[in-house]
């Protein structure tokens, strides 16, 4: 027996749900979202096909917003109590990237496929089984297909959700690769875009004239001579760069963007002033810095004693998993800073996220999905 009550009482219960889920129809709604191109900030085909699917379900005030986010709800929106189960659209693979399949064993690969093609898949099915439940009086749940999670989309996704959902009391949040950890816990992040300009000319004729290029890759060098805390832990990565417009230029404009991050707000707060001072120090008469804020993620956590926690942890216990707990950067961040209890769930395990090779382990596909039925109805009826 599980240590938690309400996740025996739902094991018990829905027995039946459990042996309908077949591992084939999750894989294949994850490929079927995973064949429709999703960029950041261009996630509207993907939000059509969620908004299809929620109607075929019978989802009630189905909505997609100008966000490109996608609402379907059973019950009431106006209830008092709501459980919020949400999983973003996007993926970070341009529209011309080719995603192609490929099966290995019980690995499939594909770009986006994990991350999150899975966790929407995951959400429609959650969705189609439990529209056929009864919900306790005074409970509704809406399932969120939000947009905007991956790179500079800055979460603004699941803020327009956080903005437009009303008496959310727990949230659960849906990550294809995320099996065996919970994330309790948003770190802080911030994201700049630094840019230089100069005189510039020509290389031959005009050499020893400021280069943008020049003065922006000596400032990223004395970036990565930073030395930044373990504890509490905290991180920067330049993740982009660029400028100039010939070989033989002495290039005009350059720019970078820099990635910040730590699980405290005050060692984050430190790390970007110290980013601040590096930028004075290298500004010339002939070389100007702009500094340009392009993410702002909050910090937020709930205990790791939380009930949500204990509910989250113990639907893994139920499929023979000890769950891990996290810290991360997730739509979960925007939610624990605004003070609502959220966790981040998965379905499966996989790799290569963020790459071409990305991939998925097919096995565990129908457990992962009990797992979130159990968590998302204990949740229910635990609020």
């Amino acid at each position: 027996m599980n240590n938690h009550p309400v996740i025996d009482q739902l094991a018990t219960e829905w027995q039946f749900i459990r042996q309908t889920l077949k591992m084939g129809a999750i894989l294949d709604q994850a490929i079927t979202l995973q064949q429709i191109p999703a960029p950041t900030f261009e996630e509207k085909f993907r939000a059509s096909y969620v908004k299809d699917q929620f109607h075929a379900i019978g989802l009630g005030h189905i909505e997609h917003d100008e966000w490109e986010n996608v609402y379907g709800w059973l019950g009431n929106p106006q209830c008092e109590k709501v459980v919020l189960v949400s999983a973003h659209l996007d993926t970070v693979f341009p529209q011309e990237t080719d995603l192609a399949i490929r099966y290995d064993g019980g690995r499939v690969y594909g770009p986006g496929l994990g991350d999150n093609s899975l966790g929407v898949a995951a959400l429609l099915i959650l969705a189609q089984t439990l529209v056929n439940l009864s919900l306790p009086d005074g409970v509704a749940v809406c399932f969120a297909a939000n947009s905007r999670e991956e790179g500079l989309g800055n979460l603004d996704g699941i803020r327009a959700v956080a903005q437009r959902v009303a008496n959310i009391k727990a949230a659960i949040v849906i990550e294809g690769i995320a099996l065996g950890r919970i994330y309790h816990g948003g770190i802080a992040v911030r994201r700049l875009r630094i840019a230089t300009r100069a005189e510039g000319g020509h290389s031959w004729l005009n050499f020893g004239r400021a280069s943008a290029i020049h003065g922006l890759v000596q400032f990223a060098a004395d970036i990565t001579q930073l030395r930044v805390p373990t504890e509490p832990r905290t991180t920067y990565n330049i993740g982009l760069i660029g400028g100039g417009h010939s070989v033989n230029s002495i290039a005009t404009d350059a720019h970078l963007y820099l990635d910040l991050r730590s699980t405290s707000t005050a060692a984050l707060s430190e790390l970007e002033q110290r980013i601040h001072e590096l930028v004075r120090h290298h500004q010339t008469p002939e070389l100007s810095f702009t500094v340009e804020k392009v993410g702002d993620r909050p910090a937020g956590s709930i205990p790791s004693d939380h009930p949500l926690v204990k509910l989250a942890l113990s639907s893994l216990t139920e499929i023979g998993l000890h769950g891990g707990l996290e810290q991360g950067s997730t739509d979960a961040n925007i939610l624990l800073a605004q003070g609502i209890p959220s966790v981040v769930v998965g379905v499966t395990y996989g790799g290569n996220a963020h790459r071409l090779d990305e991939f998925i382990e097919t096995s565990p596909l129908t457990e992962g999905v009990w797992h979130l039925l159990l968590l998302v109805g204990a949740a229910i009826r635990s609020v």
